[in-house]
């Protein structure tokens, strides 16, 4: 029995056809499903809205998109971030931004957040080393399941918030778990541990 060959589509088609489904995102050509859970998307909006305060308190002129793609120039690929802090003095220079909430350039982007799930290998792997190529300042891996390789998470795996700053042109990477508190370069002051965030992926008694 021959297996047929993956169809692969360009980013434009991509763009194109699933900019607005959130349920993909492109990888080489190739559709990537998400899969979010509603869990997922609790912890989505616990750090969404945490930054957002943040953003308040310093005046600074950054937001969150609701909608965003990241389009990695001379590539297939196409990523759609759980959260994304952009600077909106930078959009002037965003060749497409005008027309459809698509980024091209890293000096637009000032934190991402990916929220694991079950693929997540490109999570670890995958996008820390294309984020660190378009020189996102700060990558948030939130592994709140503490279901990533040990290779990550080492050998007694538990819910994770691997926090990645960019130095030249590496991440370094710091991880918290339990009550450790989160230390962002890009805000200093924000009050958030990494049990706060697990916690949010919960669900309540009332």
């Amino acid at each position: 029995m021959v297996q047929s060959a993956l169809k692969l589509i360009t980013v434009n088609e991509f763009i194109t056809q699933y900019g607005d489904n959130e349920s993909y995102e492109l990888i080489d050509g190739e559709l990537i499903e998400m899969e979010p859970t509603g869990p997922h998307e609790q912890v989505s909006s616990l750090i969404g809205r945490k930054l957002n305060v943040e953003i308040d308190h310093q005046d600074l002129p950054y937001f969150i998109p609701h909608r965003c793609l990241i389009k990695l120039l001379g590539t297939n690929t196409a990523f759609r971030p759980d959260v994304i802090v952009l600077d909106q003095t930078q959009l002037i220079n965003e060749p497409l931004w005008q027309r459809e909430p698509v980024i091209t350039s890293g000096k637009s982007i000032k934190l991402i957040a990916e929220v694991v799930s079950t693929n997540w290998q490109n999570d670890y792997a995958r996008k820390i080393e294309d984020y660190a190529l378009l020189a996102v300042p700060e990558y948030w891996i939130v592994d709140y399941l503490g279901i990533g390789g040990r290779e990550y998470l080492g050998k007694i795996k538990q819910p994770t918030v691997t926090i990645c700053k960019l130095v030249e042109d590496e991440y370094q990477k710091r991880l918290f778990q339990n009550n450790d508190q989160l230390v962002s370069s890009i805000f200093p002051n924000l009050q958030l541990t990494a049990k706060q965030v697990f916690a949010s992926g919960s669900v309540v008694a009332m």
